[in-house]
């Protein structure tokens, strides 16, 4: 069968069409170089089906094919599933330390030690009035000034204890917003249930969908910091998404998503905020140890001061802890008589005792706990940045490169239309000239 005389102006075209396609896609991979979440693509090209060209030759099955040229079978986004797990379990590891870290530097705050501010400092002062006392014990001035400094003292207490309180509710408050109605979770869930379906109905209709997965695989990944996430492919292009150890995605529910619902565990930011939040969390647990240190200055100070009680003797926590005596009922001594001071003595001599102490092992605490928080988010900041990096180098855009991919389809592109002018050149000289005398 004779080949057609324009079939190389066919092959040609394919040239073109393929190579403007890959251009066509290197320039969006340049344009979304900072997209977040963006995987490069790349044009898939192979060699069209041959043409059979047969040979004059009496042999059977002797003859040739005849390449027809080039065409792109897909457009192909490049990512690693592997790198995108172990991205989501690393950010899961710092969306808890990050989150347990800035819980942590308010309680820091609310503490503000040490400073001439802090409550280490405010119990010196107190002991250091009682020594003033003992000094001279009929001066009224000194009595004055002691009771002013323990109000500051009871206030401190009264501070740090609500700044507590507000921490661990702040937590629950954040945990309450992000997983309300209206909350990140829920609109996040609802547009994956919505990306779930269209890559679906695109890809049974025989499209790549690349640009809808990239962000589904973003959305997952802000999901991951949140909680723990697990993704099962169920076959279609959809994905089930489980999230906290529930199904929060899936293609089967009647809204393609569930929530809200009760997380059995949770990780991330979602799980640290559910434990900051609860009785046995850090902020609670320092309150508690708070409310001890408020106790113990409060026995033992009263166990001392016998006569009428100088802390009220109801308040033994840190939100209750108040000054009972006045200047003029502040005792000095055991006996009654003008001058003595021995009470005042002994009360002054608690410094270094059990009160300072407890409230050194809280504060010690806290610097612990702080300290191995931000080793912890440190640590995990540096593993979401080793594995993110590993993905960019898969799925990220380089430009470098994309600028050498877009010279060298540029330069095949001119290849082809140069190709398609010299078959023109022989179309013309074949239909216009051929017969023609004296050519």
């Amino acid at each position: 069968m004779p080949i057609s005389t324009f079939m190389g102006l066919q092959t040609s075209l394919r040239g073109l069409l393929a190579h403007q396609q890959a251009i066509d896609e290197t320039g969006h991979n340049i344009a979304n170089a900072n997209t977040p979440g963006y995987s490069r693509q790349e044009a898939v090209v192979r060699s069209t089906q041959p043409f059979v060209v047969p040979a004059n030759s009496v042999i059977t099955g002797a003859g040739a094919q005849l390449g027809t040229g080039v065409d792109v079978t897909e457009i192909r986004r490049i990512r690693d599933q592997f790198l995108d797990i172990q991205y989501r379990a690393q950010s899961t590891s710092l969306g808890d330390a990050a989150t347990r870290s800035t819980t942590l530097d308010q309680v820091e705050l609310a503490f503000d030690e040490p400073s001439d501010n802090g409550l280490a400092q405010q119990l010196a002062k107190f002991w250091s009035a009682w020594n003033d006392v003992a000094n001279a014990p009929e001066d009224q001035g000194a009595r004055t000034a002691l009771v002013t400094i323990a109000q500051t003292l009871t206030n401190s207490f009264h501070t740090i204890h609500a700044q507590l309180t507000t921490v661990a509710q702040q937590a629950q408050d954040q945990y309450d917003a992000i997983t309300g109605p209206t909350g990140d979770v829920a609109a996040w869930a609802q547009e994956l249930a919505g990306l779930n379906t269209s890559i679906a109905d695109a890809i049974y209709r025989g499209q790549q969908p690349n640009d809808l997965m990239d962000r589904r695989d973003l959305l997952i990944d802000k999901l991951s910091s949140l909680a723990q996430v697990s993704v099962t492919d169920v076959g279609t292009g959809a994905l089930k998404v489980d999230f906290g150890g529930v199904t929060l995605v899936d293609p089967a529910a009647a809204n393609g998503y569930t929530w809200p619902q009760t997380l059995t565990t949770p990780g991330g930011k979602l799980g640290a905020l559910l434990d900051l939040a609860s009785p046995a969390g850090l902020p609670l647990t320092y309150r508690d140890q708070l409310d001890a240190v408020a106790g113990d200055l409060v026995a033992s100070v009263n166990a001392l001061h016998t006569a009428t009680p100088f802390f009220a003797a109801g308040g033994t926590t840190a939100a209750t802890i108040a000054v009972a005596a006045t200047a003029a009922a502040v005792q000095t001594g055991s006996g009654g008589a003008s001058g003595e001071n021995d009470v005042a003595q002994a009360i002054a001599q608690l410094r270094g005792g059990s009160t300072d102490q407890l409230y050194d092992s809280l504060v010690a605490r806290i610097g612990t706990d702080v300290q191995a928080n931000a080793r912890a988010e440190a640590t995990a900041q540096t593993l979401v940045n080793a594995v993110d990096d590993r993905r960019q180098s898969v799925a990220g855009v380089s430009l470098d490169e994309e600028m050498t991919n877009l010279i060298r389809f540029q330069r095949g592109y001119q290849a082809s239309a140069r190709t398609m002018t010299t078959l023109d050149d022989m179309f013309d000289t074949l239909i216009n000239r051929t017969g023609r005398v004296g050519l």
